[in-house]
């Protein structure tokens, strides 16, 4: 969690074990032992990221009816990776896999709610993309649409 703040506030250049450790309380030995490196460290950050975002993609599958109301309730309690989350993940074929993974994962459970299918398959794909570039265009201030307009012209 530490590792992901830095990242965010400052950018991959500003990860080191020293600003780490100042976050962390760790040592910044004891950083360079445990992950060897600042891209090891960075790496398994992000595995880790994806491993959390999994978990939240199951645990709100449980609790979202499956019908369109269902669909929007996942995606409005969904986090998103941080965009540089997803752009370190590009960079490495373990870190891609599990961005593929999360997203497949994210695409079943809109399916399901879709009413599964090709049908269902195909909307949840299209679902997806909309949602994620509508989130990384609102950080940049553009004027997103309402995903409630979305689902409803979607088959």
């Amino acid at each position: 969690a530490h590792l992901l703040a830095i990242l965010a506030e400052q950018g991959e250049k500003g990860l080191t074990f020293g600003i780490l450790s100042q976050h962390c309380g760790l040592a910044p030995a004891t950083l360079a032992q445990r992950f060897g490196s600042v891209d090891g460290m960075v790496r398994r950050a992000i595995l880790c990221e994806w491993d959390r975002l999994s978990e939240m993609v199951t645990a709100l599958e449980a609790e979202a009816h499956i019908s369109s109301k269902g669909t929007q309730a996942l995606l409005k309690h969904l986090p998103l990776p941080s965009p540089h989350v997803l752009a370190l993940s590009l960079r490495d074929p373990d870190l891609r896999a599990a961005a593929e993974a999360w997203r497949e994962q994210v695409e079943a459970a809109l399916a399901a709610r879709r009413g599964g299918g090709s049908r269902g398959r195909d909307a949840a794909a299209m679902i997806f993309a909309a949602w994620q570039g509508r989130c990384l265009w609102d950080a940049a201030g553009g004027k997103g649409f309402r995903l409630s307009e979305l689902l409803k012209a979607l088959p």
